[in-house]
């Protein structure tokens, strides 16, 4: 019986959710690459994370962006995923993926 209320509390509460992946929003094409925009909701707000991906002699290579930034809105939390994942691409240029790594973080 305690299980039961201890369970409702903490999905009223919040407390103990591990951070989730919002819903996937559609790719963004940027000079070669593909931006996807994945915020990590984590309680009422929303953390700066994605992906940017690149085909390279028929293989896709991944670099995964989270950062510490943090939104009220999902809608913001999209935008300013854009917006530092082309900050990524423009800084990093070929050197991004020419470890020829499948997949790191960025």
């Amino acid at each position: 019986m305690a299980s039961i209320f201890s369970s409702l509390f903490s999905t009223f509460s919040g407390k103990d959710k591990p951070a989730k992946a919002a819903r996937e929003i559609e790719p963004v094409a940027y000079k070669d690459c593909r931006i996807f925009p994945a915020p990590l909701a984590e309680g009422n707000q929303f953390r700066l994370a994605g992906r940017i991906e690149k085909d390279v002699n028929g293989e896709t290579l991944v670099r995964n962006i989270i950062r510490a930034d943090m939104f009220s809105s999902m809608e913001d939390a999209v935008t300013f995923t854009i917006s530092k994942a082309e900050q990524v691409i423009d800084q990093n240029g070929a050197s991004l993926f020419s470890d020829g790594e499948k997949s790191r973080s960025a």
